[in-house]
């Protein structure tokens, strides 16, 4: 104990003394992190800001601070300008599925077909260096029957398994209405002046520099309780700026199935249960840097590591920095194998000049991989995103196209991660994987994935109007392991997804809308076989068609 004394001193010393209380923007908060974005493409936002460690604060530096109006309660026994009460935005989100489920980073929405609503609000209290934020989140959702993976072979059901026993990704919450309160983004803080913050906080999270697929932390699951010590706005040096988080938290079960969770293969059970009694501790740190020489760029590094509560004995369980052992692959490590760990490297680089925006994202599986392994064989278990934005100027003020592209893959391309069973966000000991309340936290199109994203718009100040096309290849690490065997190379499960996007802001209401078609292609890897089609044609499969609505309004008070 005296060790954990140390730290807990050492992070207090850290703090020193100040006032700089802040609201942090809820992540579903509409409109306004693109809008920051794009006003610092244009450079009316100061570069110093990464945009890889977020929630961000709303602050004079962002142009955000005007927009909440502040409530200065009188107390005889308490200063005017220290008691702060300011109302948070009042956000209202809705989807509609037709067919089946889909969608991500929708944070406490369910797997669901059907119609489902969240609403959001609150407020923020600031008294000296200490602040206290709470914005709940209520969920509804219908949660309509539909068709997942479908009963037929055995043996497809066997090798599905192989992922579903290493992960809670439950189809279905339930068989009923769902009607859940979170607490959303809510938190309690010591802050100071140069924005280090200390506190414990159920916000959502995002790591690294992407628009729409972080392979660490994202908006896909909902958030989750934890200890966090970050920097809320950059520390500036004589080298550059600095940013970071380092957050110890609590991961939630979700308390459900898999699909066909009783089916037996010559009378053996296919489904192995899960530790659900035991809950699961997440360790995470993120660390940005902004070189001073090199304006626009910012580079980045981070890593979690999770554990079964039981199973932690010793302080490298607790802190991710600290439990870094090394070995090879093909060597067992009793302490390595009941964590799951990964880690990610990445970068953002932006050019006012050429309102251009660049990142990307590298990330392995695993913590335990030796440089030289990394040199020699890349691959073996990565993932990686890249993204861009450009803005082209139009003849009208704050006027422009805007092109967005971003592709990501989880997907592995080594056979070695395949039939290890060793994907992305699935585990052999923490079998739950990295999930919370059974949705992944990275990623939202989840292991063995790849996606490829661009958008063409018209922007202009917050508004926007713009067409969005996507395809998806839905979990081929384990297509592989179902279908090789049969050289079922036309099965692939792919999701082609045009949308329409319209982004308004009226006074202070902020509007936010997406249609989407969702043309899927063999749907769960199912084929419809023909007997009289031609060999040298591709089989007719299991295609749907589903209609999917997502509406978003924000009030600023």
């Amino acid at each position: 104990m005296n060790r954990y004394r140390y730290y807990a001193v050492f992070f207090i010393c850290l703090l020193g003394s100040g006032n700089a209380l802040a609201q942090s923007v809820s992540l579903f908060t509409p409109l306004l992190e693109d809008y920051a974005r794009r006003k610092q493409l244009t450079g009316d936002i100061s570069d110093g800001y990464s945009f890889m460690v977020r929630p961000f604060v709303a602050s004079k530096e962002l142009g955000f601070d005007s927009l909440f109006n502040q409530i200065i309660y009188k107390n005889a026994n308490v200063p005017d300008e220290k008691l702060k009460v300011e109302p948070l935005p009042v956000i209202f989100r809705i989807q509609h599925n037709s067919g089946y489920s889909f969608g991500q980073n929708n944070g406490v929405m369910v797997p669901n077909r059907g119609v489902q609503t969240v609403l959001s609000g609150g407020f923020h209290l600031s008294y000296g260096k200490f602040s206290f934020q709470f914005q709940p989140e209520f969920l509804t959702a219908q949660n309509k029957p539909y068709r997942g993976m479908p009963a037929g072979s055995g043996r497809n059901w066997r090798d599905y398994y192989e992922y579903l026993n290493r992960i809670d990704l439950p189809e279905r919450f339930g068989t009923g209405t769902v009607i859940n309160p979170y607490l959303g983004n809510s938190s309690v803080r010591f802050t100071l002046d140069n924005g280090l913050s200390l506190g414990i906080s159920n916000e959502y999270l995002w790591w690294g520099p992407s628009k729409r697929n972080s392979l660490m932390m994202s908006t896909n699951a909902s958030g989750f309780l934890h200890v966090t010590v970050n920097t809320q706005k950059p520390i500036e040096t004589k080298i550059g700026n600095f940013e970071g988080q380092f957050l110890m938290g609590r991961l939630q079960n979700s308390g459900f199935p898999p699909p066909n969770a009783t089916l037996r293969i010559r009378n053996s059970l296919l489904y192995a249960p899960k530790r659900d009694m035991d809950w699961r501790y997440l360790a995470g740190v993120i660390f940005t840097y902004q070189p001073v020489w090199i304006p626009g760029l910012s580079l980045g590094y981070s890593s979690t590591s999770q554990m079964y509560h039981n199973d932690m004995d010793r302080f490298g369980d607790y802190l991710p920095i600290f439990n870094g052992r090394k070995n090879f692959t093909y060597l067992d490590d009793h302490v390595i194998n009941r964590r799951q760990q990964q880690s990610a490297g990445f970068f953002r680089w932006i050019s006012v000049k050429g309102k251009l925006e660049f990142y990307g994202e590298y990330g392995t599986n695993g913590n335990s991989k030796t440089f030289r392994e990394f040199i020699v064989n890349p691959d073996l278990y990565r993932a990686f995103t890249l993204g861009f934005v450009k803005l082209m100027p139009l003849s009208g003020p704050e006027q422009f196209i805007q092109v967005t592209g971003e592709i990501t893959q989880t997907g592995q391309t080594v056979r070695k991660a395949i039939t290890d069973i060793n994907s992305w966000y699935i585990h052999s000991h923490v079998r739950h994987g990295y999930t919370h309340r059974g949705q992944n936290l990275g990623y939202g199109y989840g292991s063995g994935s790849n996606s490829a994203f661009l958008e063409i718009s018209w922007v202009n100040n917050f508004n926007r109007l713009g067409f969005q096309m996507e395809r998806i290849a839905n979990n081929n690490d384990s297509f592989y392991l179902q279908y090789e065997h049969i050289e079922g190379w036309d099965r692939y499960w792919v999701d082609i997804v045009p949308s329409m996007v319209l982004d308004r802001k009226f006074g202070q209401l902020l509007l936010s809308t997406r249609f989407q078609y969702v043309n899927t292609l063999n749907y769960y890897w199912v084929l419809e076989r023909n007997p009289n089609a031609s060999l040298y044609r591709l089989q007719p499969g299991d295609d749907r068609k589903n209609f999917v609505s997502h509406i978003s309004l924000g009030y600023l008070f």
